[in-house]
């Protein structure tokens, strides 16, 4: 299982929903590679889950894993507001701290 999972809510194929996915994906890809899982809701698909989380907005990335869970709402473009608020590690510090 997965160190991290996502859950990344989304209406249809937008170009705001794709930027969201492939910002998601390239922030987990540098902070924790190969300890993550993704899935993309389509809350036109599934209103039920959207409507289970609260979901207000779109896209919305919900860390569903490690607990507490947390939100962000956007196209997460912001790569390090993306990681600071989902609770990613910060590798870019770690190395500019000499370790």
């Amino acid at each position: 299982m997965a160190e991290f999972t996502f859950r990344l809510f989304v209406v249809g194929q937008t170009e705001r929903s794709q930027a969201a996915k492939m910002n998601l994906r390239a922030v987990c890809e540098h902070r924790v590679p190969g300890r993550y899982e993704i899935e993309v809701v389509d809350v036109a698909e599934q209103p039920e889950l959207a409507g289970e989380l609260r979901i207000l907005a779109t896209p919305t990335v919900v860390r569903i894993a490690p607990l507490p869970q947390r939100r962000v709402i956007g196209d997460l473009s912001d790569n390090r507001r993306t990681t600071a608020a989902l609770g990613l590690p910060d590798t870019d510090a770690l190395f500019s701290e000499g370790g």
